[in-house]
């Protein structure tokens, strides 16, 4: 494994205050005015990504089986977006959401990212911004990858000040007993404690050290994935029952979401600061939530709504709509010129090229400039059973398929029955029309060098 030099390193709330240093050098700062954003007003920004949960995890988008107070709150005094969608699978999803880019430019194989690819970390850096990310990673190739271990990106070199996450090189329990790499060091003493509350105890320190700001926080959390097990505010902390201990994941999600707001208020920041609440994918297929009396089944690595239909909730008390919901498209190659946008950057001056457009304008509650479309490709563990390359497009309405398959979702929302073109509406064909034009302004064939063997036994 690569290593670099630290300067220092920090500790957690537990008793211990130590600073770090950062852990590369700054790119020169910007005066946040590239998109007419003063500096003064350039917000801090914390990213907040759950791991497998769909729109029926959460009360503010209709689901009634867990509780989820904090993140429905956000959404009352924010706003809420209906039409979310993420790649199916996680790593798929950390690139888009990191680069800007459609998988087809930038997508080599499950748990690896490209260390030469740009990402949103040394452009939030190139603006002024402090930047740490806490979490889950699974870019790097851990150990278990073969000959792919150590090939991917390490977040060092991802543009980050600081970080503490779980699955770099090696593997451990993400959970119970962690094993939690934090600037360069693997924790110790790590008997008894629970990792998603390290992470969080490492963004809030964060933040506080950077309370002068700006900050960027990205945190990809390690809930609510599998396995399934009590966290530290269970009733019953010996529980094997799935779906009780996915409950009790979901509302620790939202509990953690509390406290960083809770700090942030009692810094006096939360006022210009942005967050934004989104999920990888959709909820693990074991799990079965409801909707009101709708039962829907968990639909992650599927490419139907139940693997890509996301929440994204967006609260920005200084320059943010209140109690807006939006009904506009939104695709996860849409956060970095977003967050590039609120920090005041054009996203080429940092060499990324995002094939997305900023949701600005629709997080202040103005029209912006709606997407039409969005095109998903999808190959996440090329050459392995199971997980056949696909590429769409779709709108709120219709999802059309590069092999032809139309859909219409208002109607068939499970994607049963595609539509036969000699019996196609008018509006059918008129979408078949305009999505097939979407697809075909990509490239047929990926962009990437083809990627190496499938390595088995990927976690």
């Amino acid at each position: 494994m690569r290593r670099h030099l630290l300067i220092g390193y920090i500790a957690l709330s537990a008793g211990v205050a130590l600073l770090a240093s950062c852990v590369a050098p700054r790119e020169p700062a910007l005066d946040g005015s590239a998109l007419g954003q003063p500096p003064a007003r350039r917000p801090n920004i914390v990213l907040i990504m759950a791991d497998d949960i769909g729109i029926e995890g959460f009360g503010c988008y209709g689901g009634t089986s867990y509780e989820t107070p904090m993140i429905d709150s956000l959404a009352r005094d924010g706003v809420r977006f209906t039409q979310c969608h993420s790649q199916p699978l996680c790593t798929p999803s950390r690139l888009k959401i990191m680069t800007g880019r459609s998988n087809i430019h930038n997508y080599r194989h499950f748990g690896i990212m490209d260390p030469d690819e740009p990402t949103f970390g040394p452009m939030m850096r190139q603006a002024g911004y402090a930047t740490a990310v806490a979490g889950k990673w699974q870019l790097y190739g851990a150990e278990n990858y073969g000959e792919l271990a150590g090939t991917g990106m390490h977040p060092r070199e991802a543009g980050f000040d600081e970080y503490c996450l779980w699955q770099i090189d090696t593997l451990g329990s993400r959970y119970w007993d962690p094993l939690i790499e934090r600037n360069g060091r693997v924790l110790d003493d790590v008997v008894g404690t629970y990792g998603p509350d390290i992470f969080c105890d490492f963004i809030c320190d964060f933040i506080e050290r950077h309370k002068d700001g700006p900050f960027f926080v990205y945190y990809p959390m390690a809930l609510v994935h599998n396995p399934f097990v009590p966290t530290p505010d269970s009733a019953n902390r010996e529980s094997k029952n799935r779906q009780r201990n996915f409950a009790d994941m979901v509302a620790y999600v939202d509990g953690l979401v509390g406290r960083i707001v809770t700090h942030l208020e009692e810094l006096g920041l939360r006022e210009n600061t942005m967050i934004l609440f989104t999920a990888d994918n959709g909820t693990n297929r074991r799990i079965t939530s409801m909707m009101g009396q709708r039962a829907v089944r968990g639909g992650k690595g599927l490419t139907t709504d139940a693997g890509t239909h996301v929440p994204l909730v967006v609260s920005w008390p200084a320059g943010g709509a209140t109690g807006a919901v939006c009904e506009d498209l939104v695709d996860f190659s849409d956060f970095v010129p977003t967050i590039a946008e609120a920090a005041g950057i054009d996203p080429a001056s940092a060499g990324l090229q995002p094939d997305g457009r900023s949701v600005l304008p629709q997080i202040r509650g103005e029209p912006g400039a709606p997407r039409q479309w969005i095109f998903c490709y999808y190959n996440p563990r090329p050459g392995r059973k199971g997980f056949p390359e696909r590429r769409f497009a779709r709108d709120a309405r219709w999802k059309l398929y590069g092999d032809g398959g139309l859909f219409d979702l208002r109607a068939d929302p499970q994607e049963e029955h595609p539509i036969d073109a000699p019996a196609e509406n008018a509006a059918a064909v008129e979408a078949r029309r305009r999505l097939r034009a979407a697809i075909d302004s990509f490239p047929e064939q990926p962009t990437r060098i083809p990627p190496p063997p499938p390595v088995e036994g990927l976690q």
